[in-house]
């Protein structure tokens, strides 16, 4: 897939979490190293599952944590906050996955620090919903300047909350 086509994992959660951040990630204005949030997942991401062979990419598009048990995916996120975009984030995975022929996947979302998970499985009229977000992102992309700001309640954990408000 050519790199301006291909929509990433990250790009999904992003479009979910702020349009404007997406904006930001795909024209390659990355703040989130130095953010506390970010390192705190990182550690999490290293300790968590050690077992596991982490980190699977798939035609450097999606980046999936792990997979354990017969055809279920692993996504693992810290906390539950922004859980609709970790959801639709999943879907992405399991919809690529579905493109390439691979038919019996679901997902799961691994809270590690909560001891909790989500079951997340791809249906029909997900497929259609997955369809019109990767044309939104694609539009995204394309745009010269980033949308609006909008404050929402997460803006101040958010890696880029100086550069929209400050």
């Amino acid at each position: 897939m050519e790199t301006e086509a291909r929509i990433t994992g990250v790009m999904v959660y992003y479009y979910f979490v702020c349009k404007r951040k997406l904006w930001y990630f795909t024209h390659e204005i990355q703040m989130e190293q130095e953010n506390e949030a970010v390192k705190m997942g990182k550690v999490l991401d290293e300790s968590a599952y050690g077992r596991e062979n982490k980190h699977m990419d798939i035609d450097q598009t999606i980046n999936i944590d792990f997979i354990r048990e017969t055809n279920i995916l692993h996504e693992v996120k810290k906390s539950r906050k922004i859980e609709e975009a970790s959801v639709w984030q999943v879907k992405y995975y399991l919809y690529y996955l579905k493109q390439r022929g691979m038919e019996d996947v679901t997902g799961k979302i691994d809270y590690p620090l909560l001891k909790k998970s989500k079951a997340v499985e791809l249906g029909t009229e997900d497929m259609k919903m997955m369809e019109t977000v990767l044309k939104e992102i694609q539009d995204i992309k394309k745009q010269s300047l980033p949308a609006e700001e909008t404050r929402k309640p997460i803006c101040r954990s958010c890696a880029y909350f100086d550069l929209c408000f400050i």
